[in-house]
């Protein structure tokens, strides 16, 4: 269920037709796109602190979304589909192509309640010293939390409505490990502190609940 690119798409439904849009994105939405090649798999989201709605699309690479089938589909929406996507809000869609990952459960940590999302725009002359950081620094420091369950890293390949290029899924079992001691050391660390003191180092940040169940797709052979 979890593949090596995901895309990344959030809505904002308006407060009155939440209900149908919910209905909407796990009997339609999902179900469609899982009969797709290269469709792994799906897992919506929720926003901890408004009525954004994510969902992650396991792929088994970026190229499903460039396959006949994919390409029907968003070609020929149902009117249901039309509408909701003419009218939901704070859009967003990123593809994304797994560059690393850290697990202590190994793919049940996918499963976690807590979806911690971090963007970052990095110049390319800096990306290398970014990585590193991030995997040699950033990573095992958060790991000591018993409350972070994985990091995934992403090279974002094309999206919008940003001009992102990396993208941190961090899977958590509880939201306490945001305020663990843990995460204050690694974001106190000295390499931390070195990259944070260039102009471009500012991250967005969001915290996602996850929201129903984990659809199944078509499983990589």
């Amino acid at each position: 269920m979890q593949g090596s690119a995901v895309l990344f798409s959030e809505m904002t439904p308006a407060p009155e037709w939440e209900g149908d849009f919910n209905k909407w994105y796990d009997e339609e939405h999902i179900p469609i796109r899982m009969g797709a090649p290269g469709f792994v798999g799906a897992q919506r989201y929720l926003a901890s602190d408004a009525s954004k709605y994510l969902a992650v699309y396991e792929l088994a690479s970026p190229g499903a979304l460039s396959t006949p089938e994919y390409q029907k589909i968003k070609q020929q929406p149902s009117d249901t589909t039309a509408w909701m996507l003419k009218n939901i809000t704070g859009f967003t869609r990123y593809t994304c192509e797994e560059i690393s990952s850290v697990s202590k459960d190994g793919p049940s940590a996918i499963e976690a309640p807590i979806l911690y999302a971090v963007w970052f725009t990095v110049p390319q002359d800096r990306l290398a010293d970014f990585d590193d950081w991030y995997n040699q620094d950033h990573v095992p420091l958060l790991m000591e939390c018993k409350d972070w369950r994985m990091v995934r890293r992403f090279n974002v390949v094309s999206g919008e409505p940003n001009s992102y290029n990396r993208l941190a899924l961090h899977y958590l079992s509880s939201a306490d490990g945001l305020e663990s001691p843990e995460r204050k050391k690694a974001r106190e660390s000295p390499w931390r502190a070195k990259l944070a003191s260039e102009s471009w180092f500012s991250g967005a940040y969001a915290v996602f609940n996850r929201h129903g169940k984990r659809h199944v797709g078509q499983q990589p052979e």
